[in-house]
């Protein structure tokens, strides 16, 4: 089932459910769905969806950070319902344990010394675990990239 069509019939069903705040998240993931179609003149495909739900899963991370900050532990709370929201339409993400072990693959492949070759090991990385089928954070993978050059 495209993963459009689960969000609208899980919508539905929360909405029977009188479930307030996945109702509320649902549709704040509906809204971006259609800003997307608006903006692409056209139905977006799943990994269009997913780039826009991890787009926003940063921006809830973001923002939880900034209320723990200024001790607005109401917003945190609301902002932690919403990812964990989100985050259950992601596919699952790849390990720190496979990154550190892909890294180390391809700085071994390469012959990577420094951080100058930071560049040419990180697409390398991403690439190959995009292969996997899983999401990769960027972050994650640049700091593994890093630690393992000696950084």
């Amino acid at each position: 089932m495209p993963l459009q069509n689960r969000i609208n019939d899980d919508l539905k069903e929360s909405m029977k459910s009188r479930d307030a705040a996945r109702t509320s998240a649902l549709r704040l993931i509906r809204a971006e769905i259609l800003n997307l179609a608006k903006e692409g003149k056209g139905e977006p495909t799943d990994d269009v969806i997913v780039q826009a739900l991890q787009r926003m899963s940063r921006q809830r991370t973001e923002a939880i950070e900034q209320f723990r900050q200024g001790g607005r532990a109401d917003l945190v709370e609301k902002e932690e319902g919403e990812l964990a929201i989100i985050r259950s339409y992601l596919p699952q993400e790849v390990a720190e344990e496979e990154i550190a072990a892909a890294a180390a693959e391809v700085i071994a492949a390469t012959g990577a010394a420094t951080l100058k070759d930071i560049g040419r090991v990180m697409g390398a990385v991403m690439k190959k675990l995009k292969e996997t089928g899983k999401a990769v954070d960027g972050g994650k993978v640049s700091a593994a990239v890093k630690k393992a050059l000696g950084a």
